[in-house]
Parts: structure tokens; sequence; C-alpha cells
């Protein structure tokens, strides 16, 4: 638990650190392996919705959380980095679920609040992060509001004051910092950082639309993660490589010996 905890202090300094942490998403030991040996590559986070692609269940605590976590566990004792997971909504008890990631060698996680009430919402950020102090690790967490994903044709300026007042509510609980999935526009990344203060947002990179992760940075964002989309890059490579050679061709000339 000694390397745990040394583990969760390093994944918060980087959180904390000038330069924003980029942290790509895994789904599996071998991608785990390639992102792990990557220049420039500080800490790791898993994928809910890779993870359960993997084994072909869909997202949203689909697949049965026993498997979720061996593969969790597989990946972070396969590499000597701190690994965060995405913990969805904490399978109805998010404190166990944090309890049982520890045990499995993670020291971070994402939560989902699925726009519960404030006061459930907060009681489970207080639950895993007990899970945490109980188990002797700084426990990172990344404490999600899903105020913009589920805003619908709501307004967004009356949206984005629903997220920075549930992420202040996180905020104040303990979490270090807020995820806030949805948001892409300049302005409105520029007013999360105002509502819940430099260094405290977190944010995923879309493809074809989220600013560059440098642009981010200042910002004042933490950190930039990649979600879904790693897995996506990848599938859609194997896609057109398998396109390549039905069509008469050959595999791409520049592929690596990754594994």
């Amino acid at each position: 638990m000694t390397d745990l905890a040394t583990r969760a202090r390093t994944l918060l300094g980087l959180h904390t650190a000038p330069e924003i942490l980029v942290l790509t998403n895994v789904w599996d030991v071998v991608s785990a392996q390639v992102v792990a040996a990557t220049d420039g590559v500080r800490a790791l986070a898993t994928a809910s919705h890779g993870i359960a692609s993997t084994f072909g269940y869909e997202d949203g605590e689909n697949i049965p959380l026993d498997l979720h976590l061996d593969m969790v566990g597989r990946i972070a004792a396969a590499v000597d980095l701190p690994v965060s997971m995405d913990m969805e909504a904490g399978y109805g008890d998010a404190g166990e679920t944090a309890r049982r990631a520890i045990e499995q060698g993670v020291v971070g996680g994402n939560l989902e609040d699925q726009m519960k009430p404030l006061d459930e919402a907060v009681a489970a950020v207080e639950a895993v992060l007990r899970a945490g102090r109980d188990a002797g690790v700084d426990f990172v967490l990344n404490a999600r509001t899903d105020a913009f994903v589920r805003a619908g044709d709501a307004d967004r300026g009356e949206v984005l004051a629903e997220a920075v007042r549930r992420g202040q509510a996180y905020l104040e609980a303990g979490a270090p910092v807020v995820f806030v999935p949805g948001v892409v526009a300049r302005e409105e990344v520029e007013a999360l950082v105002e509502g819940l203060g430099r260094g405290r947002l977190t944010l995923i990179s879309v493809p074809g639309a989220s600013l560059p992760a440098r642009e981010m940075q200042e910002l004042g964002v933490a950190r930039v993660s990649t979600g879904p989309f790693t897995q996506r890059v990848a599938l859609t490579a194997l896609q057109d490589a398998v396109v390549e050679m039905v069509g008469g061709g050959t595999l791409p000339a520049g592929t690596r010996a990754l594994n």
C-alpha cells in the first residue's frame, strides 16, 4: 500500500503542476503498455466505454463490476505509472467500488453524478474519498458533473451555472478536480475555469472539436483525457487497413512492432 500511496501523491502532483496533465484512456493491457512506454506519458486512465466494448457490453455499468475491475487490475499491474479508473457512477455504491478499485492498484478515478440530487452526489464524492483515506491513499477523485452531457436544449448559460454550482460542491467535499464533459467552446472553458478556479477543471478532448491541449493549459485547465476516442482511433486504423487489404493492397508500411 505504501507504493500505492506514493503513486497517489504523484498523480495528485500531476494535477497541480503548471503543465496540463494529458491522460490517454486505455482499455486493456497492451494498450496500457504501449501508452505507458510513450515518451512524455506520466500517468494512465482507463476508459469504461472501451473496457465494456472489449467484452461486448454497452457503456453505462452494463459490464459486470467484477469483470471491469479485473481488467483494471491487470492494467495497473502491467505498468509502473499511476492509474486512474473510470468508475462510471459507482455501480450503486461509490465508496465500495472505490475501495475495490484501490485493491486492484488504482489511485484515482472518475465518478459521474448523472445529475442526481446534489446532496446524493456530494455524499458519493465523500464516500469515495473516505475509502481512499481508509486505505491510506490520497485518492485523486475526478468528480464528474453531467450537466452538459444531459443538457439537451437547455439554455447553455443556465447549464454552465449548474455545472459550476455542482463542481464547487464537489471541491468543497474534498475532490481535487472536477470533470465537465460536453464542453469544447473556448468561452465556456474560460467561464468554467473562472467559476471553479485555475487547476481545478478537467476536460475530454473531442476529435475535430476541442481546443488543443496547449491552449487548454493556457486557460488554466488541469487535465485533459481522451475517453473512448483513443480506442476509436485504433479501430479506425484497423478498419482502414482491412479496407486496403480487401481492396487488393497491403498493410501500412509504417506499422511498428509495439507488442
